[in-house]
């Protein structure tokens, strides 16, 4: 869990030197997925009242914050909002990527601003344009074979892969791809998203919606669920060398 609205800056295996903003509660997880991997453990179904912080709290902590690295000569690569479940979720979401862009330019005008993003709320139109402000959009998708996206992700409600796809597309590429790899056991099924009917349907994907860059990754803290495999580096390499073939861009975390 993320116990600050700011955090870090962390060594992320992606981002570089990441400046973490956490637009969740700050005691427990508030996401509309109960990923099998998450980090930040399982939805808690009886949390009590949902706080977040408002915008001008948000704004002040971040502008405090890059301020104090800024005159400590500490490097940010990227400010990145992920916390404790899915940070399009904030009621201000566009409100604060505003702020965001404001501040970064003051003290960090080089760094990349990043949202990690399970991709559910994109049909929402002030999501998108927020989304639009920033330079790196990151999108999620597990698997493009429904069944398996769903054993993965545990979407809390409704949710399609195939509007998931047509929904990326309108990003006309300006979006990267993120899924993880892994394999496991839960509650008596055995998920696999590495098979070759797996790795052929995500590619289809891949090739449908044309990211500017793919992020496959596997399995790198502790997960809720105690019976999974992260991917090996074979596997991944494998993966990664499909991508590449395919034209995209590719990066890899083990």
């Amino acid at each position: 869990m993320f116990h600050d609205l700011i955090y870090g800056p962390i060594k992320s295996r992606r981002l570089g030197n990441s400046l973490g903003v956490n637009l969740l509660p700050t005691q427990r997880k508030y996401c509309n997925f109960n990923c099998i991997y998450c980090e930040c453990g399982a939805n808690d179904a009886d949390g009590g009242k949902i706080i977040l912080a408002r915008r001008a709290e948000i704004a002040e902590a971040l502008s405090q914050k890059l301020k104090e690295l800024h005159s400590q000569g500490i490097a940010v690569d990227s400010i990145t909002f992920a916390g404790n479940g899915e940070p399009t979720i904030h009621p201000d979401f566009e409100g604060v990527m505003e702020d965001t862009v404001n501040e970064r330019n003051k003290y960090y005008p080089e760094a990349k601003i990043s949202v990690l993003s399970n991709a559910t709320r994109i049909s929402n139109p002030d999501v998108v344009k927020a989304l639009m402000m920033i330079d790196n959009r990151i999108l999620k998708l597990d698997s493009a074979i429904e069944a398996t996206a769903k054993a993965i992700d545990r979407p809390v409600g409704s949710y399609s892969v195939a509007k998931i796809v047509e929904l990326m597309k309108k990003f006309d590429g300006n979006f990267t791809m993120q899924t993880m790899f892994l394999e496991g056991d839960v509650a008596g099924n055995h998920i696999n998203n590495m098979t070759d009917e797996e790795v052929s349907a995500w590619l289809d994907v891949v090739k449908a919606t044309k990211p500017k860059q793919v992020m496959i990754y596997t399995i790198d803290r502790a997960t809720p669920e105690q019976k999974l495999r992260k991917a090996t580096h074979d596997e991944l390499d494998a993966i990664r060398d499909r991508v590449k073939a395919a034209g995209f861009e590719v990066s890899v975390s083990y």
